[in-house]
């Protein structure tokens, strides 16, 4: 494998670790103040699917990013109100969610547009270009370096920097805030949360709320950035790997980052060697596409050291009186 084919394999696990690192960081939120979410996949979708559809209509991206996020808000809003309001299991109200968006997105998308289930594909503005950094091409020619900045590090869309960018400020809200610090506690005991004067539900609905914008983005990244529309389940179990690298993680912002990329490169292996050959036998394309899957069955069966989730997890919080 030369130095060339080592940047491409990297820039496609940049791009591919993306949507993963965005959801998987709307979970740390929604975890971290007690709110267990397996509707990231639902979200995503949801969002995939309306941010493709309203940018086909209006060739608008950004259209599209703000209707994602918005269809994203509504079922978090949902699953807030199913496991805080209403006090109701958290786990079946995002399996509902999942179902919900699965059949909801072919179903609208066949009334629109009459294409199987499917948006039309989006071209100009309606998707997200890459942004070439300053200087990238100049330096393109520099040994080593140049390759790295120019073909690696530039050339993304936006969102691409957003996602990556969110990391480092998830951890400075998280550890050097008082909304951080107060969301942390929540939970982990929301009863001396609730003592110190401060609402539980509130900022467990302001932590849905961020999960819910997060898993938007991701989804229109899904359909505007890194695809060119969207197709029926075009989310593919991102969510439920976004679950398993949150795990690996240990609900920590820097190692999401890490999971995140572990997961992307080995998407990215998998879409570029295929029907590998070892000399003694052939390993199967199906076997590589395979490899996210498998590291996500390893971490949840606990092959990767015991995660430790907030305490409060998953439990609804009732207020003593």
């Amino acid at each position: 494998m030369d130095f060339l084919t080592i940047i491409q394999v990297l820039d496609s696990t940049v791009r591919l670790a993306t949507p993963l690192l965005l959801a998987c960081l709307a979970g740390l939120y929604s975890e971290r103040a007690g709110i267990f979410d397996i509707g990231l996949e639902g979200k995503m979708l949801a969002a995939a699917f309306f941010s493709a559809a309203i940018a086909a209509m209006t060739g608008s991206v950004w259209l599209g990013l703000l209707a994602g996020i918005a269809a994203s808000l509504v079922l978090s809003g949902v699953h807030g109100l199913a496991s805080i309001t209403f006090r109701g299991n958290q786990l079946i109200s995002g399996v509902a969610i999942n179902f919900l968006a699965a059949g909801m997105t072919v179903l609208i998308a066949q009334s629109w547009f009459k294409q199987g289930g499917r948006t039309p594909s989006l071209i100009g503005g309606g998707r997200f270009n890459p942004i070439e950094l300053p200087f990238a091409e100049t330096l393109s020619t520099v040994p080593i370096l140049g390759p790295i900045y120019s073909e690696l590090i530039s050339g993304h869309s936006i969102l691409v920097y957003v996602a990556f960018a969110a990391v480092p400020a998830t951890w400075w809200l998280l550890y050097r805030t008082r909304f951080g610090l107060r969301l942390r506690a929540v939970g982990e005991n929301p009863a001396a949360v609730d003592t110190a004067g401060v609402s539980v539900v509130g900022l467990r609905f302001a932590a849905v709320a961020i999960c819910g914008v997060l898993c938007g983005i991701a989804g229109a990244y899904l359909a505007t950035g890194l695809q060119a529309g969207f197709v029926k389940e075009m989310t593919a179990g991102r969510g439920f790997i976004a679950l398993a690298a949150l795990i690996f993680a240990k609900w920590r912002p820097w190692y999401a980052l890490s999971a995140c990329l572990l997961f992307g490169f080995l998407q990215a292996i998998a879409l570029r060697y295929q029907n590998i050959d070892l000399g003694a036998f052939t390993v199967p394309v199906q076997v590589m596409d395979a490899l996210p899957y498998i590291l996500t069955v390893v971490i949840l069966a606990g092959f990767v050291g015991k995660a430790v989730p907030p305490r409060a997890g998953g439990e609804p919080y009732v207020k003593e009186r």
